[in-house]
């Protein structure tokens, strides 16, 4: 949708389709390839690019304490869009954007990336940020 989006919006992003042409070091990790460290899709990682093993984030959220989808999820998008309901949209992509941060602080943890200390203090910052936000972010909090 990204890509899309931009070409209808004619945003330039030169080094973003760069893929070794204007620097060498872009040929093997680049923002395009799948395996590259400049992107990460955390399905992909998870399952160790087997598509037969994916899990859906939501899962992957809910199994490691995390709310996961709260009533909402993209499949919806379409129809809350139809009747209008952009806040709902909005809502669900913000906390669907926290679960995923916090998936990835796990596999930051889990590659060594971080300290158990350095995660504890991450996810303290992201709570503590929640405390003072809208209701539905406090909900996502409790939950």
């Amino acid at each position: 949708m990204l890509h899309h989006r931009g070409l209808i919006n004619g945003v330039t992003a030169d080094r973003y389709w760069d893929q070794g042409d204007d620097d060498r070091d872009f040929k093997w990790n680049n923002y395009i390839s799948r395996f590259d460290a400049r992107h990460t899709d955390l399905m992909d990682r998870l399952a160790g690019y087997q598509n037969r093993i994916f899990a859906p984030l939501d899962e992957i959220a809910v199994l490691l304490g995390l709310p996961g989808k709260m009533g909402m999820s993209g499949s919806k998008v379409w129809q809350q869009y139809q009747h209008g309901e952009i806040k709902a949209i909005c809502d669900y992509c913000e906390t669907d954007a926290l679960n995923t941060y916090l998936i990835y602080l796990h596999w930051q943890r889990m590659k060594g990336v971080l300290s158990a200390s350095q995660f504890d203090e991450e996810t303290k910052m992201v709570e503590s940020v929640l405390l003072g936000a809208e209701p539905y972010l406090q909900e996502f909090l409790a939950a």
